[in-house]
C-alpha cells in the first residue's frame, strides 16, 4: 500500500467541510486534483471512504473508521517536524537567496511561500540579479543560495551547481496578434525580420536569444530593447513585438501567446548553487528540501508547462 500524507490531508479536508470544492480551496489544490487522490485512496484501501448523493457528503463506515487514525498521523507527522525543526535549529535565522528575474517571476514566489509557511521564523532576504552577478555575490558570500542558469562554459570551480530543471525558451507574442504560424511551431529562422523585444545588456537571456539568432544564420531586428522580465513581458503585451522567454515565465498570462520552438529549440538549465567550501545551513538545505519538493510535485500534477521537466 503506498498511502500518502497528501491523500490523508485531502481525506481529512473533505470530512471536515463535508464539500470537495471547499476542501480543495482549503488544502490550495484543484477540485479534480483533490477528488483524483481521494479516489486513488479508496482504490488502495479497497472501500468507498465517502458517500456522495444529491450533493450531501458523508463517511462511509470505513472513512469514520479512518477519519481519527489520519487525524492521529498528520498529528504525529506535524509533532515529529516541529521537534526535528527545534533539534536542528531551521525555526530560527537568516536566508539569503538569489535569483534570476525570470525565475522570481515564475519559481520563486511558490517556492518561498511554502517555505514560509514551514519556516516561518527564518528571515527571508531575496536578491534579483543576473547569473553572472549572482554567482559573483555568491562567491563573495553575500549570498547563502544562488538560482541561476548553467552557463554553456560551466560555473565557478568554487561553487557547487545542482540542477533543478530544464526549460525550453518560447516565442512570446500579444494574444491580440495573429498566430506567428500555423504549424504550431517556430523555426527559429522564422524570427529573421521579426521585430524582438531585447532584455537589456548583461541579461542572460540577451546573451542567449543572440548566440541562438546567430547559429541560425541571421542577426535578429529590435523592436526596443533595455528591459528586464516584467518589461520585456509587459512591451510584447502591447504588440511592440515578441521575445524569446522561458515557459515558466508565460504560466498564467492569458495576454501572451506562447508559441514552441521547432526542434532542436532553445533550452537552458536551472540550477541552485552554493559555495563549495561553506556547508549549507539549516535553513538553507531545508529550502533546497522545499524547493526539491515543489518542483517535483508540480510535475508529478503535471502543473508545470510544457518543455519544462525536473531534473
Amino acid at each position: 500500500m503506498s498511502m500518502q500524507l497528501q491523500q490523508l490531508k485531502y481525506f481529512v479536508a473533505v470530512a471536515d467541510t463535508r464539500h470537495f470544492t471547499q476542501a480543495a480551496e482549503q488544502a490550495g489544490v484543484t477540485q479534480p486534483s483533490l477528488s483524483k487522490q481521494i479516489h486513488v485512496l479508496e482504490t488502495e484501501l479497497g472501500a468507498p471512504l465517502f458517500t456522495r448523493s444529491r450533493g450531501n457528503i458523508m463517511l462511509t463506515p470505513a472513512g469514520e473508521a479512518l477519519l481519527p487514525r489520519a487525524r492521529r498521523i498528520l498529528a504525529d507527522v506535524e509533532t515529529a517536524r516541529l521537534e526535528v525543526q527545534e533539534l536542528i535549529g531551521v525555526r530560527r535565522g537568516r536566508l539569503r537567496l538569489g535569483a534570476t528575474p525570470s525565475l522570481c517571476t515564475s519559481l520563486v514566489a511558490p517556492v518561498l511561500r511554502r517555505y514560509q509557511e514551514g519556516y516561518p521564523g527564518v528571515r527571508l532576504m531575496l536578491e534579483e540579479g543576473g547569473s553572472q552577478d549572482l554567482v559573483g555575490k555568491l562567491a563573495r558570500g553575500g549570498l547563502d543560495l544562488a538560482l541561476i542558469v548553467l552557463p554553456d562554459q560551466g560555473t565557478d570551480p568554487a561553487l557547487r551547481a545542482e540542477p533543478i530543471l530544464r526549460e525550453s525558451l518560447v516565442v512570446a507574442s500579444a494574444a491580440t496578434l495573429p498566430p506567428p504560424t500555423e504549424a504550431g511551431a517556430l523555426s527559429l529562422a522564422e524570427l529573421d525580420g521579426q521585430p524582438l523585444v531585447m532584455f537589456r545588456p548583461g541579461y542572460d537571456l540577451r546573451d542567449t536569444t543572440l548566440e541562438a539568432c546567430r547559429r541560425a544564420g541571421f542577426t535578429p531586428t529590435f523592436a526596443i530593447e533595455g528591459g528586464e522580465m516584467d518589461a520585456v513581458l509587459g512591451f510584447v503585451e502591447a504588440g511592440l513585438g515578441v521575445a524569446l522567454v522561458p515557459s515558466l515565465v508565460l504560466s498564467g498570462r492569458t495576454r501572451l501567446r506562447s508559441t514552441p520552438l521547432a526542434p532542436p529549440g532553445v533550452q537552458r538549465t536551472v540550477a541552485l548553487a552554493h559555495r563549495r567550501d561553506v556547508t549549507p545551513t539549516h535553513a538553507a538545505r531545508a529550502l533546497r528540501e522545499v524547493l526539491l519538493a515543489y518542483v517535483h510535485e508540480e510535475s508529478a500534477w503535471s502543473r508545470l508547462p510544457t518543455g519544462v521537466e525536473p531534473i
